[in-house]
């Protein structure tokens, strides 16, 4: 037998799930139950942090955007009551500075949603060495500035003006952005 320690997590199969979309999280919740863990779902960050309460689980895979607030809040929480836990964040609104964000507060990986469950698998067991591999289908230049205008107005409470100052941008070009479905 190695003189190497397991870590705890990778003995324990416990996962929790914290997403508001309900069916994406029914639906990654029963792949990885297939794929041999016990899962625990949530719909909230206020959901997540008493399951992580409850019973500190060995992995979780949390969304980043809540609709109480963020799936960071859950990380933090998690690795407070079980430092060895490894989670990774999901978002449909990926930027750099919230993906460093979440690896300071404990995050081991960062995924564009929709990540279907082996990649979600891969990003839980992966070792120090991994590597991500480039996108199928990176987001344009022209959605990532999009993401990012969204990203400052939902910051700034939804109010125009102070997103346009923040953005040194004319509310008016503002206004016929917000009104624009994103790019692809």
């Amino acid at each position: 037998m190695s003189d190497m320690q397991i870590p705890e997590a990778a003995v324990e199969r416990s996962v929790l799930i914290v997403d508001d979309d309900r069916a994406f999280l029914q639906r990654l919740a029963r792949a990885m139950e297939t794929r041999g863990f016990q899962v625990s779902t949530a719909e909230s960050v206020a959901e997540g942090l008493t399951q992580v309460e409850q019973a500190a689980p060995a992995y979780a895979v949390v969304d980043m955007r809540l609709g109480d607030g963020t799936g960071l809040d859950v990380i933090e929480a998690l690795h407070r009551h079980r430092a060895d836990a490894r989670a990774i964040v999901l978002t449909g609104y990926g930027n750099i500075a919230t993906a460093v964000t979440a690896v300071k507060m404990g995050a081991v990986d960062y995924l564009a949603k929709p990540a279907d469950a082996d990649d979600v698998m891969a990003a839980l067991m992966a070792n120090g060495d991994h590597k991500p591999t480039p996108p199928e289908n990176p987001m344009s230049a022209d959605r990532v500035r999009w993401e990012h205008i969204q990203r400052v107005y939902e910051l700034c409470g939804r109010n125009v003006s102070e997103t346009a100052r923040r953005l040194s941008m004319h509310r008016r070009t503002l206004q016929r952005i917000l009104a624009k479905r994103a790019p692809r």
